[in-house]
């Protein structure tokens, strides 16, 4: 089993930066995908992005596209979210999340292993 921790959430206001971070540790050999998403109050859990583990494959949701950068640092087992140019609209409690499929997908029921979430908050 896969172990996934996030850190790096807070409060920033409208147009700052934050970078999320995503430790993983575990049985780690059998995912190949790992994503963000995120889930404000009265809302669904969305998909924000995700990387395949080489590195070579991403995807982003229309919202974040040009905003927010997913990475991954293998020799540090460590997933990031670089979220620029914040805006109200991306408060939420982000997740970390892995899967098992070879390739980066949007639907969240592909992801198995989760984090317990972070929490960013922008003001206005």
């Amino acid at each position: 089993q896969a172990q996934l921790v996030e850190s790096g959430g807070g409060l920033v206001q409208a147009g700052g930066s934050l970078r999320l971070s995503c430790a993983t540790s575990g049985r780690t050999s059998s995912t190949n995908v790992y994503g963000w998403f995120r889930q404000a109050p009265g809302k669904e859990r969305e998909f924000v992005a995700a990387i395949r583990r080489s590195g070579d494959n991403t995807q982003y949701a229309d919202s974040v596209k040009g905003r927010f950068t997913i990475s991954r640092d293998n020799a540090k087992n460590t997933v990031y979210l670089q979220m620029n140019r914040l805006e109200p609209e991306d408060t939420a409690v982000y997740f970390c999340a892995a899967s098992t499929f070879r390739v980066p997908g949007q639907d969240k029921r592909l992801y198995v292993y989760w984090g317990q979430g972070t929490q960013v908050t922008v003001s206005s």
